[in-house]
């Protein structure tokens, strides 16, 4: 019987997971503030602290680095309140940079700072996008092969582009709840062949196709989803995510992976959490 063929609960008990060590890009929330509203989450009536949000983003920063992880830090801009979402950036895969071009004129900055960044820093396999994409937002790689989500965000015709410009096979998915905007609020990469997923998020012929592909994928109750559980980060034993999203939490321990809760709720006022704090720099 072949790795993928196990079922996931049944690999739990037979093989250990293994973390790997990932290189992290993440931007302090020196200046984050809801000034704005650009998704549900975000109501600029009620008060935001950028203290709290910092310290939130300090621990989990730390713990990346605790688990072995390499953190690179992007210089913030004031005029982006919204660019501790490093997520959102760009998306890496094989060294190969993917920029990020906004739908919103609020964040349409942000974009030009991390492909500047990437230039900066020596990658130069890079493609400025013909169409809005929103970085990893709506880009996960599971495998070798990328998860694309549109509905609200990321144009479809994204997807072609990124297909060409990475050579690997890349799945569109439609979003249809307005609460999970990015595809890294409804659907989590867990390791190589398994995700975890909220599935009222999906348009049937979407929810159809995540069921062919992963029949074995962790699924969140309304719950945990609201609790911004599924935008979370994995190194294939650990996975980091909100500390409220307890039922994923569960669920994560039976399958052999090591849940860590964080608290991170200051960031969740502007509809962000761990994933979109977190973009992963896949170099060759």
């Amino acid at each position: 019987m072949s790795r993928t063929a196990v079922p996931a609960q049944e690999r739990a008990t037979r093989e250990p997971r293994v973390a790997t060590p990932r290189r992290l890009l993440m931007c302090r929330p020196q200046h984050f503030d809801v000034t704005y509203s650009i998704n549900p989450w975000m109501d600029p009536r009620k008060p935001s602290d950028a203290g709290l949000a910092l310290l939130q983003w300090e621990r989990l920063r730390e713990l990346y680095l605790s688990l072995g992880h390499t953190v690179e830090v992007i210089e913030p801009d004031p005029a982006f309140p919204d660019m501790v979402f490093a997520a959102n950036g760009a998306t890496v895969v094989d060294g190969k940079v993917l920029g990020a071009r906004f739908r919103h004129v609020e964040r349409t900055g942000e974009g030009p700072a991390y492909f500047q960044w990437f230039l900066r820093n020596g990658y130069r396999d890079v493609l400025w996008p013909e169409h809005i994409n929103e970085g990893e937002g709506d880009y996960l790689t599971v495998g070798r092969r990328l998860l694309a989500g549109t509905g609200f965000r990321t144009d479809p015709r994204s997807h072609a582009e990124a297909q060409e410009f990475f050579g690997l096979p890349v799945t569109g998915l439609t979003l249809v709840n307005p609460n999970f905007y990015h595809l890294d609020t409804a659907l989590s990469v867990l390791s190589d062949d398994e995700i975890m997923y909220y599935p009222a998020a999906f348009s049937p012929g979407s929810l159809a196709v995540l069921r062919e592909l992963f029949p074995d994928a962790v699924t969140a109750s309304d719950e945990d989803a609201a609790a911004f559980g599924l935008n979370a980060f994995s190194d294939g034993r650990h996975v980091v995510l909100p500390q409220a999203a307890t039922g994923l939490a569960d669920q994560l321990k039976r399958r052999g992976f090591e849940p860590i809760g964080v608290d991170i709720a200051e960031l969740l006022k502007a509809g962000g959490s761990v994933k979109c704090c977190t973009l992963e720099l896949r170099d060759r």
